[in-house]
């Protein structure tokens, strides 16, 4: 439990820091966000200009040593999360860390070991944002049998690495190198699989077992710097699976799919369905048995969610609650899934989870 005023600090600032966790810690209360530490000196005092941000580090283990600091917000790439959270919590720091969680199951657990080492300080992953306006009703309704037994699980996502722009959304074999291409970046994660994983546990728990075919339609591109790389992270994936609860699941991302409109999420059961739709992910759609059609299912202003992040983070420091989104043991099946997902595309086989 902490009192009094928490001081963070920034390791990292990309565009979900400046968008969402610069914003959301200066909206708790005796939070001050005094430090950043970036890729570069120039960069991290662009940004501590920007946000009025009193210190500059040069790198991050200056910014760790530094006793004034409590928490840290880890803002990079998930080539740098192990090694950045292992360090926080060496130095008593408490951590939130950017999404994907690591590179692979086998750094996502040594981050989870480390945190049960460390029970005083509070570790939190940024969760899957997608649907939490909605996740209450579809979890409530899951729970009190609206849907019978869970027969099927469906899932379509388009992934365009950003792009919005739905005349923009067929493959673009020019286009520069993405981070989340690089496996030296990303390990194994691909497009936004963990992410929409984590919400699929939400709603129906884990896969058992996972069955993946995956392809790289532009198998080079050109880096920051002009260099051409080869490029070994899918572009389109399609995973079959089998989930613990005894459901089937049909799961595909891809960011290949042109002018195809949006993404849908289905959940079957032997007595109702459940669809969510979107991108926005804002309203449920249901039916039962003897229904005619699908009906969107009214959600009281108290049971629909929002992003609380920082709130949940500060407020899991001082004590107050505990983190459910999202602590790093849902993180690690998040990442044991992505690995699977890999595994069995090279193989050709099955792959058993957990790991």
């Amino acid at each position: 439990m902490h009192n009094g005023i928490i001081r963070v600090g920034l390791i990292g600032a990309g565009a979900n820091t400046r968008l969402r966790h610069i914003p959301g810690f200066r909206e708790q209360r005796d939070v001050e966000i005094v430090a950043v530490a970036n890729r570069s000196r120039e960069s991290g005092e662009r940004i501590a200009g920007e946000y009025e941000i009193p210190k500059v580090y040069d790198n991050w283990v200056d910014l760790l040593d530094d006793d004034s600091i409590d928490a840290v917000c880890v803002g990079t790439w998930p080539y740098m999360h192990r090694n950045l959270v292992l360090a926080s919590l060496d130095a008593g720091k408490h951590v939130l860390t950017e999404a994907r969680m690591a590179m692979n199951a086998d750094e996502a657990h040594e981050m989870l070991d480390a945190s049960r080492l460390h029970p005083e300080l509070v570790t939190q992953i940024v969760p899957a944002p997608q649907t939490l306006e909605v996740d209450n009703t579809v979890i409530e309704h899951v729970g009190n049998g609206f849907l019978g037994d869970i027969l099927a699980v469906r899932l379509r996502v388009c992934d365009y690495h950003g792009r919005s722009n739905r005349a923009d959304t067929f493959i673009d074999t020019e286009a520069p190198l993405h981070w989340r291409q690089d496996r030296t970046l990303s390990g194994y994660n691909i497009l936004g699989m963990g992410i929409w994983y984590e919400t699929v546990m939400r709603y129906v728990g884990p896969a058992a077992k996972v069955s993946a075919m995956t392809r790289v339609f532009t198998n080079r591109r050109r880096d920051e710097n002009g260099a051409m790389r080869a490029v070994s992270v899918p572009d389109h994936v399609n995973v079959l699976a089998e989930m613990a609860c005894g459901a089937a699941a049909d799961l595909s991302w891809s960011a290949v799919t042109g002018l195809q409109t949006g993404s849908d999420f289905w959940i079957f059961g032997t007595d109702g369905t459940i669809s969510l739709q979107g991108p926005p992910f804002n309203k449920v759609l249901a039916g039962r048995r003897g229904d005619e059609a699908l009906a969107e299912l009214p959600i009281a202003p108290e049971k629909r969610g929002k992003w609380r992040v920082e709130e949940e983070f500060i407020n899991a420091i001082r004590g107050e609650e505990a983190i459910t989104h999202t602590p790093f043991d849902i993180g690690v099946q998040y990442m044991e899934f992505t690995e699977a997902v890999t595994r069995s595309a090279q193989t050709g086989q099955a792959v058993a989870l957990p790991l």
